[in-house]
């Protein structure tokens, strides 16, 4: 699994991502490119743009006990999985704008490092170490670029 908080691995997402165009097709799934990319940013905006409501405390229980554990594990995300409402991106958007954006997570991730992620809360999830906020960073953007081919 790439490490988002090694310059080199966020070096080879970047490039994964100019290599998308605005007409890439998905090899499976419903997501047109730009929705895919718009979908991506939604994890980065959940730490560090307050748009998105935390779930109630029964909610998040059952994301810690049923949930989190297959997010930040390291085992890849099998096709055509569901995803929370939350991710779903309904609509076109502009792709260069999201292009931009998920690049500028990516690098504010790497320079924030690895120390800043360790115990650090999720929405979702409660304290992640850092080794669990990298794969379900990693991971998500693999599934996805890996969906459309790059």
């Amino acid at each position: 699994m790439q490490n988002v908080f090694i310059k080199k691995d966020c070096d080879q997402l970047i490039d994964r991502i100019n290599q998308l165009k605005s007409d890439s097709q998905p090899l499976w799934g419903k997501m047109s490119v730009d929705q895919m990319l718009a979908h991506c940013n939604v994890t980065y905006e959940m730490v560090y743009d307050d748009i998105h409501k935390k779930p109630n405390a029964f909610m998040r229980f059952l994301l810690k006990s049923f949930v989190k554990n297959k997010v930040v594990d390291e085992s890849p995300y099998p096709k055509n999985i569901r995803t929370a409402p939350q991710f779903i991106i309904n609509g076109g958007r502009n792709f260069e704008l999201e292009k931009e954006r998920l690049i500028s997570y990516i690098n504010k991730t790497l320079k924030l490092g690895e120390n800043n992620f360790e115990g650090k809360e999720s929405l979702s999830f409660g304290k992640l170490s850092s080794k669990e906020w990298n794969n379900m960073f990693a991971k998500h953007l693999d599934h996805h670029f890996s969906q459309f081919g790059v």
